[in-house]
C-alpha cells in the first residue's frame, strides 16, 4: 500500500460558472480513518466523486492507491470500494445475489467469491440473512450490506459517503461499530464524509469543508483544543439588544444560532455569574459547553453546520424558483 494512500493537490471542480471545489489539497496515510466534515453542499461529495473517478476534475491532481484519478482511472477503480450516499442495492435480489453480481463486475476469481462473501457478511452480521431479499431488510441492514459489498473485491481504500445518513442514533452507533471492526480486520484506508459531529470524532483526522474549501485539518482533539474557549448559549427577551450589550460591556462577538445567542468565552463557569449581574437584557436560560467540532466549524466559518445547511437549502430553493420562473418566461 503506497503511503500516502490518497494525495490531492489544488483539486478543483466547476459546473459552469459555479466552482463546487476550490483548490483543495491534503494527504491520507495508508490505514488511516480520514473524514470530511461539513454541511450538505460544502463540496464533500463532489470531492469524493473526483477521487473515485466518477467525475473529472476541472484542474489539479489527485492520486488514490498510487494511481492518478484521470490518467489511470481503471487502476483506481480496481483498488477502491465505494458506498454511495444514496442506496444502490437491488431490493429484489438476495444479499448473496447482490454480492455475487458485484464480484463478477470486479472480476473476482470464482473460487474466491464464496469464502470472501462469507467473510464480509459475517463481518457485518448478515450471514444468516444472506438468502433474504434485500427489500425485507431494515435501513441499517441495507447500509451494512452496502459496506460488505464495497469490501467484496478487497479494496485498498474504502470511500463512505455519509454512511449513516437517515438512520436513527442507535443504528448509526451500530454501523460505526462495524466500520471500526472492518478497519482493524481489513487494514484498509477509510475515507468518509459526514455532517454528524459524533461520527467525525471516530476519525483519526478530519478536514472541515465549507463552501468548496478546506478551512481546517487536524485530529478532532487538536482542532477542539485550538478553539480554547467555552461556548455559552443564552436565551433572552431581545437577542439583538443582548448581542449589542455583549459587545459593548464585555467585548464579546456573539451571533444568533439555532434560536439562541451564542458566543465564545474563556472560563465560562466563572463568567456566568458576571453575565447575570451585569446584563440589562433579561436572560431566560443559559447553557455552557466545552469546545466541540461545531465550535471549530463556527470559529472558521461564523456559523454552525446546521445553520450552514439551512442557508444552503434556502439558496438551492431560491435558485430552483428562479429557474422555474425563467423557464415559464
Amino acid at each position: 500500500m503506497p503511503n500516502p494512500a490518497i494525495s490531492v493537490k489544488d483539486l478543483r471542480k466547476s459546473f459552469g460558472d459555479f466552482e463546487a471545489v476550490k483548490g483543495v489539497g491534503f494527504e491520507v496515510d495508508g490505514g488511516e480513518v480520514f473524514g470530511f466534515l461539513g454541511p450538505n453542499g460544502a463540496g464533500k461529495t463532489t470531492t469524493i466523486n473526483m477521487l473515485c473517478t466518477l467525475t473529472k476534475p476541472t484542474s489539479g491532481q489527485a492520486e488514490v492507491a498510487g494511481y492518478d484519478v484521470v490518467a489511470a482511472k481503471d487502476d483506481v477503480r480496481r483498488h477502491i470500494g465505494l458506498v454511495f450516499q444514496d442506496p444502490t442495492l437491488d431490493g429484489y435480489l438476495s444479499a448473496e445475489q447482490n454480492l455475487r453480481l458485484h464480484a463478477e463486475l470486479y472480476g473476482v476469481e470464482k473460487h474466491l467469491v464464496k469464502p470472501r462473501m462469507e467473510q464480509v457478511l459475517k463481518m457485518v452480521g448478515l450471514w444468516e440473512r444472506r438468502g433474504s431479499q434485500v427489500l425485507t431488510y431494515s435501513g441499517g441492514m441495507r447500509r451494512r450490506l452496502e459496506i460488505a459489498r464495497g469490501l467484496m473485491h478487497s479494496p485498498r481504500v474504502l470511500f463512505l459517503d455519509e454512511p449513516t445518513i437517515g438512520l436513527d442514533p442507535q443504528t448509526r452507533s451500530s454501523i460505526w461499530g462495524y466500520i471500526r471492526q472492518l478497519q482493524q480486520q481489513e487494514e484498509i484506508t477509510i475515507f468518509m464524509t459526514t455532517h454528524y459531529m459524533d461520527e467525525a470524532e471516530f476519525c483519526g483526522r478530519i478536514a472541515i469543508m465549507d463552501g468548496g474549501e478546506i478551512v481546517a485539518l487536524d485530529t478532532p482533539a487538536a482542532l477542539k483544543e485550538a478553539v480554547g474557549a467555552d461556548r455559552l448559549r443564552i436565551e433572552t427577551a431581545d437577542d439583538e439588544r443582548a448581542i449589542g450589550e455583549l459587545g459593548e460591556r464585555f467585548g464579546l462577538e456573539a451571533t444568533v444560532s439555532e434560536g439562541a445567542v451564542s458566543f465564545a468565552v474563556a472560563d465560562g463557569e466563572e463568567f456566568v455569574p458576571r453575565l447575570f449581574a451585569e446584563m440589562n437584557v433579561p436572560i431566560k436560560a443559559v447553557s455552557l459547553s466545552r469546545p466541540t467540532l461545531d465550535d471549530v466549524f463556527m470559529s472558521h466559518t461564523g456559523s454552525t453546520i446546521r445553520d450552514a445547511e439551512e442557508s444552503s437549502a434556502k439558496n438551492r430553493n431560491r435558485a430552483a424558483l428562479q429557474a422555474m420562473g425563467g423557464a415559464r418566461r
